[in-house]
């Protein structure tokens, strides 16, 4: 099937690792020209650099810091100078701790919302005009099944999530009579760094073994494993394409049908 993605310009944010990377590689793959950002340069320079010698695509780097809103309209204009114009913004920056409640710090808390949530805020308010102006869009925001299918060790998570999904719909209200659209790809544990991270800090505060720990996810997903970078950047692309301009305010899971809840109930002490 042609995506009819060719020729397309697209931002990504937080595209030098893991799901960013992927969803940037993917896009490209499809003969859409990127601008991504991340905190550190170097891994994202190097990315762009790869990306754009095996798709021969323009892959734009831009180091910014999306938790500053000085920051993330000097990516949003820079992005739309290089580009030309912004016919998708995907939203991946950022991550949320997981934690039981009685450990997370206001630190903790404040930086769970301000990346996850307000770094979406600061793109697309920068970036909604823009495509007002050229007369269209296309928006996904990568958010997290945490908003929907809670558990106690990922509140942090989940409440940036449903702050996210909740944004998502009701600019899906707003801006469809200027021709964006908007969707909400909700993904459940996926094989990044950032999981192996979280791996670590369940096996902490749960005091099982890290192996143990990397069993809760699996164990929830009637598939039997996590989902690979590679499976969200399709969907991503798919929800991207200009067929797809009419599927406006959904939220999509890709976590395998996952049931969250048998992982707080197999690491449950009580």
């Amino acid at each position: 099937m042609d995506l009819q993605l060719q020729g397309k310009t697209a931002v990504v944010t937080g595209g030098s690792e893991g799901i960013g990377k992927a969803i940037v590689e993917a896009l490209a793959r499809e003969g859409v020209d990127v601008a991504t950002c991340a905190r550190r340069a170097g891994p994202l320079e190097e990315t762009a650099a790869a990306v754009a010698k095996a798709t021969g695509r323009k892959i734009v780097p831009i180091p910014a810091d999306l938790t500053n809103d000085d920051a993330a309209h000097r990516f949003i204009h820079v992005a739309a100078e290089a580009l030309g114009r912004i016919d998708i913004l995907v939203n991946n920056a950022g991550s949320a701790p997981g934690g039981l409640i009685e450990n997370l710090t206001e630190e903790e808390w404040a930086g769970a919302l301000q990346l996850k949530f307000m770094g979406y805020v600061r793109c697309m308010r920068y970036a909604l005009p823009i495509m007002r102006e050229q007369g269209g869009g296309r928006v996904v925001n990568l958010i997290g099944n945490d908003g929907v299918k809670t558990s106690y060790w990922e509140i942090a998570p989940g409440a940036a999530n449903a702050a996210g999904q909740n944004l998502t719909k009701s600019l899906a209200g707003q801006y469809g009579k200027y021709g964006i659209s908007f969707a909400a790809v909700n993904p459940g544990p996926v094989r990044t760094e950032r999981w192996t991270g979280l791996v670590e800090a369940m096996s902490r505060d749960m005091g099982l073994s890290y192996e143990d720990a990397d069993q809760l996810a699996p164990r929830s997903i009637p598939l039997g494993r996590i989902a690979e970078t590679s499976e969200v950047a399709n969907l991503v692309v798919m929800l991207a394409s200009p067929l797809m301009h009419f599927v406006n305010g959904t939220m999509i899971e890709i976590d395998g049908g996952q049931e969250k809840a048998l992982m707080d109930r197999s690491r449950d002490r009580d």
